[in-house]
């Protein structure tokens, strides 16, 4: 299939602060702000994290407010103020709902992002689920996966080497306009999130790699499986990023109720549990840590990256 083979997953995290949803945000978050988001993006830049994760959202609606609360960073703000106080640590949308935006403007963001960063942003995208945020921004929720389709399409031509990118589609067409900086990168690593037999199918075949929504990991083979086939029944055999987001974790012995879901213990216990994604053919993971505070976070950041990963 062109993958390259790798002998562990990397692994990543969505920050904290950035998005504050009832469904994962810890108790500390409502307090915090820029500090602790610099402090988390420097962990993991130390850490051997490889990237850092920001959530897109223009507006949530009064009726998902309780559940979603209405804290969502931008995305290309957020992830260029942490590209200025890190070194290495990559750049990931996940995800960045581009189907409110013209192609064009968001392409103007994100090579910009990459540029200023040294090429290290990864373009995560999504389809959206909220239909008020549509509707406020012009867009038809109920063609979000086609224009999604589109988006992507245009995005590849506009994030590409020309400085006069060409696109022509139903929903966007754009010929003779320059754009520069261009991106650092030659190619902008493009994952699609979603776990829809739409979204899969969109990963896939247009994209670089696949981020799931929330798909435990015994679910997780048949949906690798199915990307794999699409690919090989398109003829597509480069280089697919496979993605998972793991349970929470926290790294040690906890002296205070984590969750029944929380997979807990030492290194060695954590890094075998871990282990069976690679079994699966995931190539990177997404880790998430309980934690009290963003030092008792930092801790467990510190601690994955120096006793866990190297086990895997």
């Amino acid at each position: 299939m062109g993958r390259t083979p790798v002998t562990a997953p990397e692994y990543g995290i969505q920050l904290p602060v950035q998005s504050q949803s009832t469904l994962y945000a810890e108790p500390w978050e409502a307090g915090a702000g820029p500090a602790e988001l610099v402090a988390v993006a420097r962990a993991a830049d130390r850490a051997g994290f490889a990237y850092v994760a920001c959530c897109d959202h223009v507006a949530v609606p009064r009726r998902l407010a309780p559940a979603m609360g209405t804290v969502w960073y931008d995305p290309v703000a957020t992830l260029a103020h942490l590209a200025a106080v890190t070194e290495r640590v990559r750049l990931l949308s996940h995800v960045a709902v581009v189907g409110l935006r013209h192609p064009l403007i968001t392409a103007k963001q994100y090579a910009t992002l990459d540029h200023l960063s040294g090429g290290r942003l990864v373009l995560g995208v999504g389809a959206g689920h909220v239909p008020e945020e549509f509707e406020a921004l012009g867009v038809d929720f109920r063609r979000r996966g086609a224009v999604l389709d589109e988006c992507v399409d245009a995005l590849r031509a506009a994030l590409g080497p020309d400085e006069f990118p060409s696109y022509a589609g139903k929903e966007y067409a754009f010929d003779g306009l320059g754009q520069r900086p261009r991106p650092a990168q030659e190619r902008i690593p493009l994952w699609v999130g979603g776990s829809s037999p739409a979204a899969v199918r969109r990963a896939a075949l247009r994209g670089d790699g696949w981020l799931p929504q929330g798909d435990p990991r015994e679910r997780l083979p048949r949906r690798l499986a199915r990307i794999r086939e699409l690919r090989e029944q398109a003829g597509l055999d480069g280089e697919f990023t496979f993605g998972a987001i793991t349970e929470p974790l926290y790294v040690g012995t906890p002296a205070w109720d984590v969750g029944r879901r929380t997979v807990t213990g030492g290194p060695q216990a954590l890094a075998e549990s871990l282990r069976e994604y690679r079994a699966m053919g995931v190539d990177q993971v997404q880790v998430r840590f309980r934690s009290r505070s963003a030092a008792e976070l930092i801790d467990q950041m510190d601690a994955f990256g120096t006793e866990v990963a190297p086990l895997l």
